[in-house]
């Protein structure tokens, strides 16, 4: 639960386990870049100076209290007391959610809201303008479903979710506990999958590096699973996750995925990853738990990418990756190969100069018969 605001320097002290020093009863109004800062009577906004370029920007601040990264000290005379921290971004996570102020959304079931025959809604949910829930549908305790959002037939909300404007919700779909989706979110749409009547062109691609068929026809393989999310998963603003084919999509507990991401189906995303912007997953690839896939990254269909691997912004994964490795580059080597080859093309300029002269050389050498 947030606090409520104001609150004193001191108790943003407490809340950051951070020291502090100088005046604590300087009340805070919120946390901002130095420069934005302003003070008034008896109130003050919390200048953020964790980084040492801005610790100096505190010298013109009207700010009269800083947060400061461990060790820094702000310019003498430039504010009444300040907090030391020992992990900055940590204490960027407790601050802006101490001061985070969240969308409003008026309790309890918006007049223009449609909630079809046996869907039910739990205690304290709310349910904004234009919102649709489906025959069957359940939306749990304290849920906050935004304006525009739809879910199918049959799908299931867990407690304690916040809904962005526009989320759509598809079918069968189940929703963990404390869930995060952001505005025009598509979780639930059918799998991309199609298959032509005889072998077509990306088979014969496939097996002879030629294309020695055409598609007569692309014939559509329906999605009969669904998408499952765990529990404090968060999905960012136009991500698009498709149903399984036979069996669930599924994305697990704690999970972070940003926006304009695309998931396809069957494909399995473990516990504890980080998916970067414009992150694109192929069918049936399996995720493990506490995987960061940077901006960027594709990864082809059935491949395995192991626990806590790392993998570096825009590349392009066609072979399975062990756990607890850094990756990078088109196609996705390990961190010190991809490296080596980066530089090697580096040289190659270089590398064709120095073989034009020594063959200039050469032929100087020669001796006519």
């Amino acid at each position: 639960m947030t606090q409520p605001l104001p609150m004193t320097l001191t108790q943003v002290a407490e809340a950051l386990g951070g020291t502090l020093h100088g005046q604590g009863d300087l009340i805070i109004r919120r946390p901002v870049h130095p420069a934005r800062a302003e003070a008034g009577e008896g109130v003050t906004d919390l200048a953020v100076a964790m980084e040492p370029a801005l610790l100096a920007a505190l010298d013109g601040s009207a700010a009269r209290a800083a947060l400061v990264a461990g060790g820094a000290v702000p310019p003498a005379g430039s504010v009444d007391g300040w907090i030391e921290v020992g992990r900055p971004r940590f204490a960027m996570h407790v601050i802006t959610n101490r001061f985070e102020q969240p969308a409003r959304l008026a309790p309890g079931i918006h007049p223009s809201a449609v909630v079809e025959e046996g869907a039910e809604i739990g205690e304290g949910a709310a349910l904004g303008p234009f919102v649709h829930v489906g025959f069957g549908a359940r939306v749990g305790a304290g849920s906050r479903v935004h304006s525009g959002v739809s879910i199918g037939a049959g799908a299931v909300v867990g407690a304690d979710c916040l809904l962005h404007p526009g989320v759509r919700i598809g079918e069968r779909v189940r929703v963990g506990d404390r869930v995060i989706l952001h505005a025009n979110a598509v979780i639930g749409a059918d799998g991309f999958s199609f298959v032509t009547p005889e072998p077509g062109s990306v088979e014969s691609a496939k097996a002879t590096g030629r294309v020695d068929a055409i598609n007569s026809r692309l014939a559509r393989i329906a999605s009969l699973g669904a998408v499952v999310l765990g529990d404090d998963v968060e999905i960012g603003a136009n991500t698009c996750i498709d149903r399984g084919t036979l069996d669930d999509t599924r994305i697990g507990d704690g999970t972070k995925i940003d926006d304009m991401v695309m998931i396809g189906h069957n494909v399995r995303v473990g516990r504890l990853c980080m998916l970067c912007a414009q992150v694109g997953i192929a069918g049936s690839a399996v995720i493990g738990d506490g995987v960061v896939l940077a901006g960027r990254v594709g990864v082809a269909d059935h491949i395995t990418i192991g626990d806590n691997a790392v993998v570096g912004a825009g590349s392009g994964v066609g072979s399975n990756i062990p756990p607890r490795s850094v990756w990078m580059g088109y196609p996705a080597l390990p961190k010190d190969q991809a490296t080596e080859h980066y530089l090697f093309s580096r040289r190659l300029k270089h590398l064709f100069k120095d073989v034009s002269e020594l063959k200039k050389r050469i032929r100087s050498l020669t001796v006519p018969s």
